[in-house]
């Protein structure tokens, strides 16, 4: 089957759109074996390089598999949706409840496992929480998540404190606007100060239990304020 001939650059990107059309299309079923890579290079109009980087492409995202000495064989007409791309689709929601079963655990091992070091950094984090009262809201939301972002480093846990780090950027701007829409701030600019102190003081007297009752309260107060959004 002939394909359309590509402009010159970028080739690679080129390449990619061109053979994943022809697999969306259906003119590649699943199970089918591409052509060779001559064949290809010859019917795109470019180098075997750039077929060979183009199919390593498609192989990442999930469409084609290369099987040694047989060639590479259409595994799925749709590409993979990796994690951030799945992260960006989701509903702030969505999002919220994952981060609450993550950090309420996270929160409890922190109580248990908690360094001299993070209790400074949960100290220091906290203050600059009240301060950040002060400021914009942006300024505000991300006080308050560098603080959770303290407690969760504070389960001395990589894994979880990763997975945090993935959420925070969707996180961000669905909070920005919940405070702003909300105005609450208007009434007290620090807003929830006094339970993060509880929060952090729990942590620090190494009290499990009370430290994950606060931070499941006060997460499922915020993700019902979402949903009414």
């Amino acid at each position: 089957m002939a394909l359309d001939s590509l402009r010159p650059s970028p080739l690679v990107e080129q390449a990619v759109e061109s053979l994943r059309k022809q697999i969306t299309e259906g003119h590649w079923p699943v199970g089918t074996k591409l052509p060779g890579e001559t064949t290809l290079a010859k019917s795109l109009g470019v180098g075997r390089s750039t077929v060979r980087e183009a199919v390593r492409s498609l192989t990442g995202a999930g469409l084609l598999r290369p099987r040694q000495g047989a060639g590479v064989f259409v595994i799925a007409t749709e590409p993979e949706e990796n994690w951030p791309v799945r992260l960006r689709r989701a509903a702030i929601t969505d999002i919220y409840e994952v981060r609450m079963l993550l950090e309420v655990d996270a929160v409890g091992l922190a109580a248990e496992r908690r360094t001299s070091e993070d209790i400074t950094a949960l100290d220091a984090a906290l203050a600059r929480r009240a301060a950040s009262a002060a400021g914009t809201t942006a300024e505000f939301v991300d006080a308050d998540i560098a603080l959770h972002t303290a407690v969760v480093a504070a389960a001395r846990n990589p894994v979880l404190s990763g997975l945090f780090a993935e959420f925070v950027p969707h996180l961000r701007q669905g909070l920005i606007d919940l405070v702003d829409l909300l105005d609450l701030r208007a009434d007290d600019p620090d807003h929830g100060g006094e339970v993060h102190a509880l929060l952090v003081e729990a942590v620090t007297n190494g009290d499990r239990e009370t430290a994950e009752r606060i931070l499941r309260t006060e997460l499922e107060q915020t993700l019902a304020r979402l949903r009414d959004l």
